[in-house]
């Protein structure tokens, strides 16, 4: 073993995550399917494995980005027991649980990753990578996996990181169209983006103070509607679906929400606040 860290797959992420580690200093080797992608990171200092066994081989951890499970299980090598997989590969809880199960009964220490940032966020302290599972190959990685983004530990559980990630990225989507059916609001009436979002990203921190309250309500299941209940929800939800249908913009998202908030208040919870709802997104079909 000659590195720090080898890197396998060098798409724009993993390209990334290689040079985040070569500026940090550590030594690291490169491989990629398609060879060419290695030049650049070569000229930054890193060595090029000629096959991806050959990587795994050069270090104790090996940090995978590659397209899917299926091309990650393609490409293991046999030999990586007492080597740390630090999986940065996009999937879900259950390829995670079932790989580190299959990775366990072969001597090797599994974490599983998922990165909260596109590839120039990578490097920046201020971003963050979420982990999940071998407690102990976490802890002896850590300040190797600094160099890309805080590492964030969430546990032994090796889905939990995917399940974050994923969870995280549904805000992130939510809020993005929320934020989308408000400018094209707007924007009918002659508004424009740039004059209207100001005020959209200064709403966004009370709608965070929000949201840490209703944590614990959540988890209390009690739902005290002291900010506003579910009847005014309602009533004002309705004024967002006329605005939305008079503007002709699609109103399949505050219709969405209305009917949550109606759902909610004919089962007899309107003097509940907005965080009830999470009792219908929890009710089985």
């Amino acid at each position: 073993m000659h590195s720090d860290v080898a890197v396998l797959g060098l798409g724009q992420m993993g390209s990334a995550l290689a040079s985040a580690f070569l500026r940090a200093g550590h030594r690291v080797t490169v491989w990629n399917r398609s060879a060419a992608k290695t030049a650049p990171l070569v000229a930054q200092g890193a060595v090029a494995a000629a096959s991806a066994a050959e990587a795994q081989r050069s270090a104790p951890v090996v940090a995978a980005c590659v397209l899917d499970y299926p091309a990650l299980t393609g490409i293991l090598d046999p030999a990586l027991s007492s080597r740390t997989l630090v999986n940065l590969t996009s999937g879900s809880p259950e390829q995670a649980r079932s790989l580190a199960t299959q990775l366990a009964s072969e001597g090797v220490r599994y974490v599983d990753g998922g990165i909260m940032t596109t590839p120039p966020g990578i490097g920046d302290p201020r971003s963050m990578i979420l982990y999940s599972g071998d407690q102990d190959a976490f802890a002896a990685a850590s300040d190797l996996l600094s160099a890309l983004a805080e590492p964030i530990n969430l546990g032994a559980e090796p889905g939990r990181a995917a399940l974050y990630d994923t969870a995280l990225l549904g805000i992130m989507w939510a809020t993005l169209t929320g934020w989308l059916h408000a400018t094209a609001l707007v924007t009918a009436d002659g508004s424009t983006a740039a004059h209207f979002t100001p005020l959209a990203t200064r709403w966004l921190g009370p709608v965070a103070g929000f949201v840490a309250g209703y944590a614990t309500q959540v988890d209390a299941g009690s739902y005290p509607g002291s900010d506003a209940t579910l009847d005014v929800h309602l009533a004002t939800l309705e004024h967002l679906v006329h605005a939305s249908e008079v503007r002709e913009v699609d109103p399949a998202l505050p219709r969405l929400l209305h009917d949550y908030a109606r759902r909610a208040v004919e089962a007899g919870h309107g003097a509940d606040g907005w965080a009830r709802i999470v009792e219908l997104l929890r009710a089985k079909a």
